[in-house]
Order: structure tokens, then sequence, then C-alpha cells
């Protein structure tokens, strides 16, 4: 018989709520399209519009400013190709912002990080107050916390000022929703994007919220659908298992301190056990249950590879980035030494992640790290 696998990759997707799979069965048998005045369609529209408010209660919105996209890849690119003349981007942007965003036609300042991985506020600072550029109509979009190293950023500050110079603002969530209270209004934020499958929803279904109904170009034509704002039949099943798992995350946020304790056990023992090993983003705050750990000397690739074969499901870097031959574009633009950015290993755990998940992911940190030892 097999072992029992040990899943410590929740960052990267998280498994499947209970409460969402039940959804999304109810879900497959209805009939209508929620664009239908019929019976059939008044109910498949209810459906979407009581996962709407699921949605927006989670990150203090209003039902009416929540689009339902693909994922948070199509939200954020649907923000990037709002027309601007002007893009502020963090170095440590997820990729489906980075390359959204250099796709376009606008003039792209990158905002840098410093080793802590917080972004220089003063270079936003110093290029809007210069005026070495005309800026037109600018955006500047940086992620609530990143996805490999689990720092967190102090948006509402920059939102601060980006109202103060008239700059629209967009923040990436995908990572803090459902793991920190997030509340549009609190953050002042003009566009916020959000995925289901990070908090246990489906794969294939996300959104964008439009704080306050803010302006945005359709990235998508044809019908009339989500307000006329996203054209296409809405995905009720993956809509439905979406909202299911809103509402479980959002009355999840209470206990986080358990996995934030599950989390320091586990980088105090690696630490005690591996003297050398870094915690990338330990001095500063961070998502509660995200570990980035370099052993210097290592290879991520061969570690994962070998955690793999020992039960442990981790990952090197952004799951977005699997296969790509390279350091983190994150890591580099902290100025991680290179032996560390190539070592580095991303752990993060979840609501169901367990003192055993840890204890098990221990004993092969212990078992791999010792025979690489004796082997050096």
């Amino acid at each position: 018989m097999n072992a029992p696998r040990t899943y410590l990759d929740w960052n990267a997707t998280a498994p499947l709520r209970p409460e969402a799979r039940a959804a999304m069965i109810a879900a497959l048998d209805l009939t209508g399209n929620p664009s239908s005045i019929h019976a059939e369609g008044r109910k498949a529209r209810a459906l979407v519009n009581d996962a709407r408010e699921k949605v927006a209660a989670l990150v203090g919105a209003a039902s009416a400013d929540v689009v339902f996209a693909s994922g948070a890849t199509e939200a954020n690119a649907t923000v990037m190709a709002g027309g601007w003349d002007t893009i502020f981007v963090s170095d440590i942007e997820h990729e489906s912002v980075l390359h959204a965003a250099k796709a376009t036609r606008a003039r792209i300042v990158e905002i840098p990080v410093g080793h802590d991985g917080i972004v220089e506020t003063g270079a936003i600072a110093d290029e809007v107050l210069t005026g070495r550029h005309s800026l037109g109509r600018a955006l500047i979009t940086l992620q609530h916390a990143n996805n490999e190293t689990g720092i967190v950023q102090s948006v509402a500050e920059v939102a601060a000022f980006a109202r103060a110079h008239g700059i629209a603002m967009h923040t990436d969530a995908v990572q803090t929703c459902g793991r920190l209270t997030v509340d549009v209004d609190a953050l002042d934020v003009d566009y916020l994007s959000l995925s289901a499958h990070k908090l246990g929803g489906p794969k294939g279904v996300g959104a964008l919220v439009l704080r306050n109904g803010a302006p945005l170009p359709n990235l998508l034509l044809g019908g009339g659908q989500e307000r006329r704002r996203r054209a296409g039949t809405e995905n009720i099943t993956g809509i439905a298992g979406f909202g299911a798992a809103t509402a479980a995350a959002k009355a999840e946020i209470a206990t986080i301190d358990r996995q934030r304790l599950l989390r320091d056990r586990l980088e105090h023992h690696i630490l005690a056990m591996t003297p050398d090993a870094v915690i990338i983003g330990r001095d500063v705050e961070r998502l509660p249950n995200t570990t980035c750990v370099a052993l210097p000397g290592g290879s991520a690739e061969t570690l994962v590879i070998k955690l793999d074969l020992a039960g442990i499901a981790v990952s090197a870097g952004s799951a977005c980035s699997s296969g790509k031959v390279g350091t983190s574009h994150v890591l580099r633009a902290m100025g991680t030494p290179p032996d560390l950015a190539r070592a580095a290993i991303r752990i993060s755990i979840g609501a169901t992640t367990t003192a055993d998940d840890v204890d098990r992911f221990l004993a092969a940190w212990t078992s791999i790290t010792r025979t690489a030892a004796k082997a050096a």
C-alpha cells in the first residue's frame, strides 16, 4: 500500500473544499443560461448572484463591483490592458501582471524592492514628483503578498500616494484572500484581482473587483454578460464552487493563527537541524502559511524531486514557472545571492495541514540534508 502523501504547496493551488464540490455538483443539474428570462434562466442567475455576494463579502466590496473571469490571470490582464499611458510595476509581481503590462503600449516604470522584499515607495514618489515624464493616465500595480516568499506589501500606503496624485491603483490579492483580512476600502484600491483555486475553489474561475464601479475597457467583447463588462456565458459550475469556497475561507480567517504556529514550528526545526538555512523574508510581515527557505550550495530542483519521492509536495518558486530553467525573478529583484536563489524552495500550508504533516516534512528534510552532507 502506498504511504499517504503530504501536500505542502497550497500557494500553487489549494485542495478543493467539500463545500465547493457540493455546490458544483448541484450547479451541474441547472439547465438554464443565466441570461435567459425563463424560470430555468432565473434559477441560474440566482446562483451567480449568490456567489457574487459571497465573493464581495470576502473583500468588503459591493456585489455590483465583482466581475467574474476565468481566473486572476484574466483579471490582471484586463486591468493592464486598460489603455494606460504609464504603468508602475513592482519587480516582484506575478508574471501574469509583468507580461501583460509589458505587452501594452504604456510606458513601464519598474518599482525596485529592497533586500527585504518590500517595494521602495520612494522610487514611485521620485518618478511622480520630479515630473521628468508626463504620466498621462497612470496606474500603479502592486501585489498584496508575494506568491513565492509570502512577503506582504503596504498596499494601502502606496494607494494613499496614488490617490493624492490622481493615479489609479491595482492589487493582485490572490495570495491574501482567505488568508488575511482583505478589504478594498481599507486598501483604497480601484482594482483587485482574486482567484478561486487559491482558497479551495475550482480552477478556471476568478474575479476582478472594480471598486465603486471604477472604469475599465472590456477585454472580452460580445454579449452583455457581467453587466456588459465581460462577455461570455458565465461558468456557473465554477462560479458556484467559487462562492462556496469563498464563504468557507472567510469563516476560517479567524483561525489563521493555527497555520502561523505550524509555520513557525516548521521554520524553528529547519533552522535547528540546518543552521545554514536561510528563511527568505523572515524579518518582515509574511503570509502566515508561507516559508521560502534556501540551503546554500543546494539545488531547489533536486530538493523538490527528493521530497516528492519521500511523499512531500512542495515547489521551487511559482507553480506558473515550473519547467523553466533559471532563478526566480522575485529573488533576483531582492538581490538574493545566486547560490541561495538557486536553492530556494517554497513550503506553503493550509487549513487542513496538521502537525503530523509538518513532522513528515521535517523527517524528510533531515534525511535528505544528512545524506547530502555525507556525500559532500
